[in-house]
């Protein structure tokens, strides 16, 4: 009789394993990036979409499924942030933009939410990896393509940068 490990020691055995154990993981961090449902799930199919399609390049000794699939979907985030700035662009070209009301998710105070808002992109990014979701300092360097030294040098800043905020407020 063998016992089988959990998820989380053993590495999945197929894409949909590793989908059912950090879909809600993808769609949060992606949900952060863009503070938008919708986008965050058009962003989350894609990501698996390209995951499956990478399924085999995936190799359990250089981390987890979850910081790989993390890891596809900034670049798919990335992507989509590119692709609608230069869309952005043109449209500013021809009419002004309309003001759209931001939401980061529910249940957060008006001053956390207001003090979100207020930081960069890249330091609302480390706080959901590494705060939210809760990866270590090496899987969130993986998934950012940074040294381990810099994400705690941003994360330290940015919650600097929350404190202040949030005290302002």
């Amino acid at each position: 009789m063998t016992l089988e490990q959990p998820l989380a020691v053993r590495p999945p055995r197929s894409l949909a394993e590793a989908a059912e154990a950090h879909l809600d993981d993808v769609f949060g961090y992606l949900l952060y990036l863009t503070r938008d449902r919708e986008t965050a799930e058009d962003l989350a199919s894609a990501t698996f979409e390209k995951a499956l399609r990478l399924w085999s390049r995936f190799d359990p000794g250089r981390g987890s499924a979850r910081t790989w699939l993390l890891g596809i979907a900034r670049t798919t985030a990335l992507d989509w942030f590119r692709a609608e700035r230069r869309r952005q662009r043109r449209e500013e070209a021809v009419a002004p933009p309309e003001r759209v009301e931001e939401r980061f998710g529910e249940g957060l105070s008006p001053e956390l939410e207001s003090a979100l808002a207020a930081l960069s992109a890249g330091e609302r990014e480390v706080v959901v990896l590494r705060i939210v979701l809760e990866l270590d300092g090496d899987a969130t360097a993986r998934v950012l393509g940074v040294s381990q030294t810099a994400v705690s040098t941003r994360l330290s800043r940015a919650l600097k940068r929350l404190e202040e905020q949030v005290n302002e407020g």
